[in-house]
């Protein structure tokens, strides 16, 4: 998974989120990267009463518009989104739940109906980019965990 248009992370942090019918989301608080690649997977907005909720949104399909971060996703579905603490690492099984949430199959992940020959779930987690807006956080794909910087 690429960062939208190549830029590096810390160029989204900021920007104002819109989702697939234009309608704003909120700003790009943190951008999480994938353990394994380093890239940019997720970031986070804060939705909710006040602001107060930090929700994940994955990178893959985003492209980036002057200073808009365009999402293929619409609002109800980022705000329904599962709560997921954005101060921690983002393990296996949340990543997992987020993607199957915003109706996509993990990177490197079978596909339904196909066999997985590990046995079990692969490793993901990730960290969030410094000076991203956040110290600690999630996303990935094909990892084995992250630590959060800070």
């Amino acid at each position: 998974m690429n960062a939208p248009l190549g830029e590096p992370p810390r160029s989204l942090t900021g920007l104002h989120v819109v989702d697939a019918d234009g309608a704003k989301v909120g700003r790009v608080q943190q951008v999480y990267r994938d353990d394994a690649t380093n890239d940019p997977e997720w970031i986070t907005v804060r939705t909710g009463l006040f602001g107060m909720k930090e929700t994940f949104i994955p990178l893959a399909g985003a492209r980036r518009t002057g200073d808009e971060l365009h999402v293929p996703h619409d609002k109800e579905t980022i705000k329904a989104a599962p709560r997921i603490d954005a101060d921690g690492h983002l393990d296996p099984s949340e990543e997992t739940e987020l993607y199957r949430h915003y109706g996509m199959a993990r990177p490197g992940a079978p596909h339904p109906g196909e066999a997985s020959d590990s046995g079990g779930e692969s490793g993901t987690g990730g960290r969030p980019h410094p000076g991203s807006g956040g110290t600690s956080g999630p996303g990935g794909t094909s990892g084995t965990g992250g630590m959060p910087l800070g």
